[in-house]
């Protein structure tokens, strides 16, 4: 029986888990990692976490779920696996089918010699040429490495202020982590919003949460240099010429996969300067694969090549070329429809399938959007108000999914992620059977209740309006006439002060001479949730009104500034 020589460039989630499953499949192969950094395996999504003391034994982020460390020698006990850490890569010959490997410590090069190679090589961060970006004190947050070094500013409490350039995932998680350890943050993002993978008004309720723990957020403004003293960061210029004093910056402005010696061996690299890969994460070389943050994968909604440098798919793509290492083309990754989720201090905010800016961006046509505000659970369990925003496609198709609140984001998230997956259709959603019970849920979940209401938008049964469409009724001087239909002192305890009208939804239907005596006449209802905004229009249609409209998740959606 031959033995097969499998090499993988990368020992974090790829790399690792492509390795353990060719393993499993196969007791005899020679299986080598190649990993650069001193470490393997590394729970790199938990890295905030550790930095911002959720949990303090660093080695969970190396462990397995028992507890075990995945170091060289638990890889050659536990799998024999050879793991070869603090060595790189610095040449694939295909030709020769071997790689040249050099120890970061002795400088001495080895060659090694493979039947199948695993490129997991990651990704870098975005560090463009900022003057003094080299300073001590600016970093990111992609290693142990950038995590020790926070995670000891935090507990050294000498850094009193700190800058994150960027709005994104680990912006925003970092943002959390030093703000929660006394840190004043101040967070910078280029563009016009926290968070880009949400549209614009659930992101703006994301950074209305982060500024309300103590946080500060600057968005629309880029940074023009770090300025210092004696080499160290003392603060960071902004393109109007501020200067935000801080004592650490974090770069989290994205990253970029590492397809350099990819590129080198002369594999097809793609759009994103990611490696391309076919349905069994097979490059250009059917003997090499490629997997994780590295490598490009289809969109599964579109068909366009993506970039997705998620942990989760990472461990996914592993798991297909491991067995396709071993089995053959056997097993397919079908791509990515973006899903993602993130803490943000005690809010959530996750996204799956198509927002409506990248549907726009897209050219998609004749989709529509509702955004609903409503219960996680019953308000005898703890109710948690929970915004999210549904897209449909024109044949009524699942394509996008936002959730934000202090609810149980999570769930949705992933209800809509297989209803997308799916290909569901409204039809299919409305009358969903998904788990029920007060702990847990309301009599009808909170995606369901938004599929409703896009139901009753479609079928003409309510007209909605977004947020920014108020908002720009308003900035253009119109005075439509805004209907609240709470009560008194739900009014006296929070309102938008926008010059609406109080008439409680119980006593409308004896007050409809306070409404505007012209019929044809603009009303705009709404209420906290706009449950109550809805059934309003509902009475008011069915009295002769024909201009009446719902704002789109109530005062509750409401992003901009309010009276109270």
């Amino acid at each position: 029986m031959t033995t097969k020589k499998i090499v993988v460039i990368g020992g974090s989630a790829a790399g690792a888990k492509a390795a353990a499953k060719a393993r499993r499949l196969d007791e005899f192969a020679e299986i080598t990692i190649v990993q650069k950094a001193p470490d393997l395996s590394m729970a790199s999504c938990g890295y905030p976490y550790y930095v911002g003391g959720t949990f303090n034994d660093r080695s969970q982020l190396l462990c397995t779920p028992a507890g075990v460390v995945r170091d060289p020698v638990f890889f050659q006990k536990a799998k024999k696996i050879t793991a070869l850490v603090e060595t790189e890569v610095v040449a694939i010959k295909r030709a020769e089918k071997q790689v040249v490997c050099r120890n970061l410590k002795t400088g001495e090069e080895q060659t090694l010699a493979y039947d199948k190679l695993v490129i997991a090589a990651g990704a870098r961060a975005n560090m463009p040429p900022i003057p003094g970006i080299k300073l001590a004190g600016v970093t990111t947050l992609l290693s142990m490495a950038d995590t020790d070094y926070l995670r000891k500013v935090c507990d050294d409490k000498q850094v009193k202020q700190a800058v994150v350039i960027g709005g994104g995932l680990i912006g925003v998680e970092a943002c959390e982590a030093l703000q929660g350890s006394g840190i004043q943050v101040t967070v910078v993002e280029a563009v016009d919003q926290v968070l880009t993978f949400l549209d614009w008004d659930l992101a703006k309720l994301v950074e209305n949460h982060i500024k309300a723990k103590g946080a500060k957020v600057l968005t629309g403004i880029g940074v023009k240099e770090f300025v210092g003293e004696n080499g160290k960061l003392t603060g960071v210029k902004l393109a109007d010429g501020t200067v935000l004093d801080c004592g650490v910056a974090v770069m989290a402005i994205g990253v970029r996969p590492n397809s350099d010696l990819a590129k080198e061996a002369g594999l097809t690299i793609g759009k994103f300067g990611g490696i391309t890969v076919n349905q069994y994460m097979q490059t250009s070389d059917p003997d090499i694969y490629a997997a994780g943050d590295c490598v490009e994968i289809p969109n599964r909604i579109t068909g366009d090549p993506a970039f997705a440098p998620m942990g989760d798919l990472a461990n996914l793509e592993g798991r297909v070329v491991g067995e396709n290492i071993i089995c053959g083309a056997s097993v397919t990754f079908p791509g990515t429809i973006h899903t993602g989720i993130c803490k943000v201090f005690d809010y959530a905010a996750g996204s799956t399938g198509l927002s409506e800016k990248a549907a726009q961006r897209i050219g998609l046509s004749g989709y529509t959007t509702v955004v609903n505000a409503s219960p996680d659970k019953p308000g005898f369990m703890g109710a948690k108000i929970l915004i999210s925003k549904l897209l449909v496609d024109k044949d009524q198709r699942v394509l996008g999914y936002q959730c934000v609140g202090l609810g149980d984001v999570s769930r949705q998230i992933a209800t809509a992620a297989m209803a997308i997956q799916g290909k569901l259709t409204l039809e299919d959603v409305v009358n969903a059977d998904l788990p029920y019970a007060p702990p847990f849920s309301p009599a009808i979940d909170h995606f369901i209740t938004a599929a409703h209401v896009m139901q009753n938008k479609l079928k003409g049964r309510m007209t909605g309006m977004s947020v920014q469409e108020v908002r720009s009724k308003l900035d253009a001087g119109e005075k439509p006439f805004f209907l609240d239909g709470r009560n008194p002192n739900e009014f006296e305890e929070m309102h938008l002060g926008i010059g609406e009208h109080l008439i409680p939804l119980g006593a409308l239907r004896s007050r409809l001479s306070d409404l505007p005596a012209d019929k044809n006449a603009e009303i705009i209802c709404f209420c906290k949730i706009s449950l109550r905004g809805y059934e309003a229009e509902c009475i008011l249609r069915a009295h002769g009104f024909t201009n009446v409209k719902v704002m789109e998740g109530g005062i509750m959606a409401w992003p901009y500034p309010r009276k109270k």
